[in-house]
């Protein structure tokens, strides 16, 4: 390889290195974030848990105090018995307490039902708060065994961009401005080898980075040049081994 193409293969080098601590940096910090989503997700299951117990409680206590007034009002009945007159009106006020004694039983039997549902509801919240608790401490493990990691982390991708900016000093800006953009598509590989297949001419040659077939144009002209050409199908920055560019020419 030429200067230019070599100074772009020590960039791409430490560029490589820069992605990989970035996805382990990301994957540590996901792992705090997910955790943190599981927790809230949790949260919001026990407030809707809660608030639903609280609704169903309300349509309970509003039964019993129908209930309530039902009762009065057989008891207000069954003291008409001692007053009226005539079988008839005791036959009519006997079939009124009846009727609401038959609407109560119907009502209590609803309440009780709404008061079972909201025991259930309860103790499905008691669940979720205990998940809860066991969550936050998983949290606090994740958070605890992730702090130093990406502290060490954060460490290396300041050094290797330290190290990125010293070597991009020695890549010409277009060419720079070239690796910039197909680095940023291809998470830091934005170069690509020549791969040459055959013991003897004509070789066949394909991209290291996308395996596609190339003009056998890139590779003679990369013996003896320094010069960007990039992949066909890809777009990768090609460039040949050391070693090709010499025997093969």
């Amino acid at each position: 390889m030429g200067k230019m193409l070599d100074a772009l293969h020590q960039l791409q080098t430490i560029e490589r290195q820069l992605a990989h601590v970035r996805d382990r940096l990301k994957t540590r910090r996901n792992a705090v974030a997910a955790q943190e989503r599981r927790i809230e997700q949790l949260r919001a299951d026990w407030q809707g848990l809660h608030d639903k117990g609280l609704t169903r409680r309300k349509d309970a206590d509003r039964l019993e105090l129908d209930l309530k007034g039902r009762e009065d009002q057989v008891s207000r009945l069954r003291g008409q018995l001692n007053t009226v007159k005539t079988n008839k009106e005791y036959a009519a006020i006997l079939t009124q307490i009846n009727t609401l004694k038959a609407d109560n039983a119907r009502i209590e039997e609803e309440a009780l039902k709404i008061m079972q549902e909201v025991d259930a509801i309860k103790a499905e919240a008691e669940k979720v708060d205990v998940q809860i608790e066991t969550e936050q401490k998983r949290l606090g493990e994740i958070q605890q065994n992730n702090a130093e990691e990406i502290k060490r982390l954060d460490a290396m991708m300041q050094e290797l961009t330290a190290q990125r900016t010293e070597a991009a000093k020695a890549v010409p800006s277009e060419a720079l401005a070239s690796f910039d953009r197909i680095a940023s598509s291809y998470d830091g590989n934005a170069m690509a080898v020549i791969e040459v297949q055959g013991k003897k001419p004509p070789y066949e040659y394909t991209c290291g980075g996308c395996f596609m077939s190339l003009n056998a144009e890139h590779a003679n002209a990369l013996r003896t040049r320094d010069e960007i050409r990039h992949c066909d199908n890809c777009g990768r920055i090609l460039y040949m081994e050391r070693a090709e560019s010499q025997a093969k020419t």
